[in-house]
Formats: C-alpha cells, sequence, structure tokens
C-alpha cells in the first residue's frame, strides 16, 4: 500500500458505516502493541508483521495494509521519526516509558508520512493509545509532545 492511498478524514463519509475508521483504529492499536513488542526485543518489521498475522492476535477487524504500513514505517524510518519528537522532550529517549516511546512513533511517523490523515485525528488516536496502555498520566505528555510535533510536521493544516 503506498503511503497516500487512502482516505481517512472526519468530513468524508465513513466507508461501512465506519468500518475504514475502526479498521484504521484496531490497526493503530495493534502497530503500537507491535512496537512496544519490537522495542523490547528488535526482530525484523517484516517478521513482526508475520508474526502478528500467524494466528496469535485477533486481526479480523485491522486494516491489514495499514497496520503493515505502520509497522514496517516506523521501524525502517526509526532514526527519522525519533528525530520529530525528541526536541520536544525533556528526557532522554532510552529512559522514556516504552509505551509511550511506541505511541510517539507511531503518532509522528502519521504525522510526517499520512499526510491523507488529519493532525486532530493523529493526535487523538494518539491520545486514547496512551490512556489505554500507558502509565496514569503518560496521555497528558503524549498530547503535548504530539502538538508540537503536528506544529512542526503540518505547518498549513488547522
Amino acid at each position: 500500500m503506498s503511503e497516500t492511498n487512502s482516505t481517512e478524514n472526519a468530513a468524508s463519509p465513513k466507508k461501512g458505516g465506519g468500518s475504514l475508521t475502526r479498521g484504521r483504529h484496531q490497526a493503530r492499536v495493534r502497530a503500537v502493541q507491535a512496537l512496544y513488542q519490537w522495542d523490547l526485543n528488535p526482530i525484523g518489521p517484516q517478521a513482526l508483521v508475520r508474526e502478528y498475522f500467524s494466528g496469535a492476535h485477533d486481526m479480523k477487524k485491522v486494516d491489514a495494509d495499514y497496520f503493515q504500513a505502520l509497522v514496517v514505517g516506523v521501524i525502517d524510518g526509526q532514526d527519522e521519526i525519533d528525530a520529530c519528537f525528541t526536541t520536544h522532550i525533556q528526557i532522554e529517549l532510552s529512559l522514556l516509558d516504552p509505551i509511550e516511546r511506541s505511541v510517539l512513533r507511531l503518532s509522528s511517523y502519521e504525522l510526517k508520512h499520512r499526510l491523507d490523515v488529519p493532525k486532530r485525528v493523529v493526535i487523538n488516536e494518539g491520545v486514547e493509545m496512551a490512556k489505554s496502555f500507558g502509565a496514569e498520566d503518560g496521555h497528558k505528555f503524549v498530547n503535548g509532545v504530539l502538538d508540537k510535533v503536528a506544529r512542526d510536521l503540518r505547518v498549513h493544516e488547522k
């Protein structure tokens, strides 16, 4: 799947009553889980994607192409993606909570490379994942960092 093939836009109708949006949300959730796993035990991105589709994880409602694009894109572009947000944190990257690091990587990737996804969607999804999986107030930190990253990367988007 190319980086700009899809059309996730709050103003456009949701395919199948929201199935595109739900599939993307599930892809992000699984991608954060995969990136967390990769952060703790690095393996190649294709091997990680295969593992997720091997039956060990419920991938039925996941937009498979989007999941793969996210996981491969973040891992292959890790240094570039990390550079998007490390200037906005006051802690060494290695000391950052691995869930927050995974969410920031995923969301920064989307802000940089998925211009078809509105920045408010990226930020909201990142904050929700930080609430679901992260430390008690980690979502506040993620929100603040992603807001700054969005201002850097999406200058012309309101």
